[in-house]
C-alpha cells in the first residue's frame, strides 16, 4: 500500500527539465525573478531645504522662550538672566555629555577650542551687549536694532559665499524688512516720542552696545555654519552639547564676577530694596525657569539651529531668525492676555511671507 502511493506519487511529481550543453547535463529551470526593490526616501536626502526649514522653525520657537522669560521674571536683571540660563545650559550639558562621550570624544582640539570661541561670542557676549544696551537706552532702540538681525546676517551671508544672486535674495529681504518695520511700529512710535528720560549720550551709548550685538550675531551663525558644513560627520547634538561644556566655565566666571556687586537693581526695583543675591526674590521660580530656557532654548534650539545650518545656505538661515521674533511676539500676547494689532498681525506675514520667498529662491537656484 505504501509502496503502490509512492510509486503513484513519484508518477505525478514533475521532472526537472535538463539540458545538454558540451555533453553534460545541466537543469534548465530559470532563477528566480528577483523585483526590484522600491528605493527608500529618505526625507533628509530628498527634501533638504524642507528639513532644513522646519530645524529653523523648531529653533525659533525654542528661542522664542528667552524673549518672554524677563517678563514673567520682571524684578531679576537682564545680566543675571542670560548668566542663569548659560549656567543652566553648561549643567545640562554634563549628563547630556556621559551619555554622548563616544561622539563627544571624536573632537579635535580645533573643535573645542571653535566650541569655547562660539560660546563666548555668540552666547555670553552677545546677551551681555544686548542687556547693557536694553538698560542704558531702554528697550525700544535696542529692540529695533536686534530686529535688523535676519537681514544683515543673510547679506552678509550672501557677500562672502555668493550662494544666491542677489536678484532672488534681495525680494525676500525687502519683504522681511517690511515686515520688521511694522512688528516694530510701537517701538518706533516710543523711540520717536520726545518724552523719552534717557540722554542723548545714553540712546548713542546703547545704540552702539546694540550694535556691537547685532555683530556678534551676525558673525555667529556664519561661524557655526562653515565649520558644520565643513565636517558634515559632525552630529548636531554633540556640536550643541560641546557648546553648552564650553559655555559652562565662562559663564561661572561671569556669575563670579557678579557676585562682586551684589545690589543689581532693575528697572522695576531701582528706587526701592536691594537685589537679594544671589537667586533674586523667588530662587524656585528663577531655577526652575532658567532649567527650563537652558534646556530648551540653549540646547535644544542650538541642537536644531545646528541642523539647519548644515542642511541650508547660510543666506537662508539667517533669513529664518524671523521665526524667533514671531514665537516671542506670540509668547508675549499669550503672557500679557492680549490680542495683536492688525498692523502687528500684517507685519508678522510678511515676516513669513519673505520666508517662503526666501526659501523659494533656493529652490530655484538649486540644480
Amino acid at each position: 500500500m505504501g509502496g503502490r502511493e509512492a510509486a503513484d506519487s513519484s508518477k505525478r511529481r514533475p521532472r526537472a527539465r535538463t539540458c545538454r550543453s558540451g555533453g553534460r547535463r545541466r537543469s534548465c529551470a530559470q532563477p528566480p525573478v528577483t523585483l526590484p526593490a522600491f528605493p527608500r526616501i529618505s526625507p533628509v536626502k530628498n527634501h533638504p531645504t524642507l528639513l532644513g526649514v522646519a530645524c529653523a522653525l523648531g529653533a525659533g520657537l525654542a528661542w522664542g522662550l528667552v524673549f518672554v522669560i524677563p517678563l514673567v521674571l520682571i524684578d531679576y536683571p537682564p545680566v543675571l538672566l542670560a548668566v542663569g540660563r548659560y549656567v543652566a545650559f553648561g549643567l545640562i550639558a554634563l549628563p547630556l555629555a556621559l551619555h554622548g562621550r563616544a561622539q563627544l570624544r571624536q573632537l579635535g582640539r580645533a573643535d573645542w577650542w571653535r566650541a569655547l570661541e562660539l560660546a563666548a561670542v555668540g552666547n555670553l557676549a552677545y546677551y551681555a551687549l544686548l542687556a547693557s544696551a536694553i538698560q542704558r537706552a531702554d528697550a525700544p532702540l535696542p529692540t529695533v536694532i536686534i530686529g535688523t538681525l535676519p537681514i544683515v546676517i543673510a547679506i552678509a551671508a550672501n557677500y562672502s559665499e555668493r550662494a544666491l544672486a542677489w536678484r532672488r535674495l534681495v525680494p525676500s529681504l525687502l519683504v522681511i524688512a517690511a515686515g520688521i518695520v511694522l512688528v516694530n511700529r510701537e517701538e518706533l512710535a516710543r523711540l520717536a516720542a520726545t518724552d523719552s528720560t534717557r540722554s542723548a549720550d545714553d540712546l548713542r551709548l546703547g545704540a552702539l552696545l546694540a550694535v556691537g550685538a547685532v555683530l556678534c550675531w551676525t558673525w555667529y551663525p556664519l561661524r557655526n555654519a562653515r565649520w558644520l558644513q565643513a565636517r558634515p560627520q559632525l552630529a548636531s547634538g554633540a556640536w550643541a552639547t560641546a557648546q553648552g561644556l564650553a559655555t559652562l566655565p565662562l559663564a561661572l566666571l561671569l556669575f563670579a564676577a557678579m557676585s562682586v556687586w551684589p545690589a543689581l537693581p532693575t528697572a522695576e526695583t531701582a528706587a526701592s530694596a536691594p537685589f537679594a543675591w544671589p537667586l533674586g526674590p523667588t530662587p524656585g521660580k528663577f531655577m526652575a525657569l532658567m532649567l527650563l530656557i537652558g534646556l530648551l532654548a540653549s540646547w535644544l534650539g542650538t541642537l536644531l539651529w545646528n541642523r539647519a545650518s548644515q542642511l541650508l545656505p547660510t543666506a537662508l538661515s539667517g533669513q529664518f531668525i524671523v521665526f524667533e521674533t514671531v514665537s516671542a511676539l506670540a509668547y508675549a500676547f499669550i503672557w500679557r492676555g492680549e490680542a495683536p494689532a492688525p498692523i502687528t498681525l500684517l507685519g508678522i506675514a510678511l515676516l513669513l511671507a519673505g520666508v517662503v520667498l526666501g526659501a523659494r529662491a533656493v529652490r530655484a537656484a538649486t540644480p
